[in-house]
């Protein structure tokens, strides 16, 4: 049976991603400091090798241990870690790096992964941590995959925009889903027509494995939903899957500015819009999963769990505030 090494695998995609292996048949082991909890601790279908991937040699010990055909790289933050990961993963049947649709350094409609421009990333910012450098740092990661394979590594790239789904501890959609279920209206920044495009985390689990299955070595594919739903739209779609109504109340810099806010304080609001082409993932025989389905998923996992998302936007006061602004308009 074909082994998978899943290089974190316990928080949210890493942990789709290793659902999606077992499903496909593959034994999966997952290799992390063990600092989260190990949702598969139950399961002997997965094996767990503890240790630290930023440490040259846990990681080069992991792959002698394991001896993975596929490796799924969830948790390489700077791209001297997508180098090392490279060299120690060199002989494996295929090595996927998660990149980042922010690795994109030119806007785009939308970005094709073989003509958008990346960021650049200079010295100092490959060995960052700041949110700032977040982008050019999977940039570089990027370029540290397409450089191995031309040494013959079977190392490729997915690259997802925002994730949404079960166990998505960023909390951005759950911002949303909470202020649907618990009020009639709710403020939505601008005219509602922001276009950020999403991706269900089961997509990218699925769209790894698709990668490493049929990928070309050195290759980006990007991942994201089937359509890219405007904030408006992804409001009242939320309100479908919760059973509920809401009245979606639009409002702009002046209206905000009276409550102290900006539109970039509301989750997944983003000024010029960020459309992934998929057609290259696509080919390969990936289809994304409709919004339905992902949805009802998503809604069902965020009432099961202690998650709101309130402290990733305006709290309700600010947002009362803007709507008796908008009231006497």
């Amino acid at each position: 049976m074909t082994r998978a090494l899943v290089v974190g695998g316990t928080r949210f995609i890493g942990r789709h991603t290793v659902g999606e292996f077992l499903d496909a048949g593959y034994d999966v082991t997952i290799f992390n400091r063990g600092n989260s909890e190990n949702p598969f601790a139950g399961d002997d279908r997965v094996e767990h090798v503890e240790g630290d991937r930023t440490v040259e040699g846990e990681l080069k010990r992991a792959a002698l241990e394991v001896d993975p055909d596929v490796v799924v790289d969830c948790v390489a933050y700077h791209p001297g870690e997508v180098r090392v990961a490279c060299e120690a993963f060199a002989d494996a049947d295929a090595y996927v790096y998660v990149s980042s649709g922010a690795a994109y350094g030119a806007d785009r409609i939308p970005k094709r992964e073989d003509e958008t421009p990346l960021e650049s990333c200079s010295a100092e910012q490959a060995v960052d941590d700041a949110y700032e450098t977040y982008g050019p740092r999977k940039a570089e990661g990027d370029r540290a995959v397409r450089e191995a394979a031309t040494r013959g590594v079977n190392a490729t790239s997915v690259r997802p925009p925002a994730v949404y789904g079960p166990h998505d501890y960023t909390e951005r959609f759950d911002y949303w889903i909470d202020r649907i279920e618990h009020h009639d209206r709710v403020v939505v920044p601008g005219d509602g027509t922001n276009l950020r495009h999403l991706v269900y985390v089961g997509d990218v689990a699925s769209a790894i494995r698709t990668v490493a299955e049929e990928g070309t070595p050195g290759e980006a594919y990007n991942v994201g939903d089937g359509h890219a739903p405007t904030l408006r739209e992804w409001v009242e779609l939320i309100a479908e899957a919760c059973e509920t109504t809401v009245e979606p109340v639009f409002a702009g810099p002046r209206e905000l500015d009276a409550a102290e806010l900006e539109l970039a304080d509301f989750p997944l609001y983003r000024a010029y819009p960020h459309l992934l082409s998929t057609a290259k993932l696509r080919s390969l025989g990936w289809r994304a999963t409709d919004h339905e389905t992902a949805l009802a998923a998503t809604v069902a996992d965020h009432r099961d769990s202690d998650r709101t998302g309130r402290a990733e936007g305006p709290d309700r006061a600010a947002e009362e505030r803007v709507l008796s602004i908008l009231d006497t308009v």
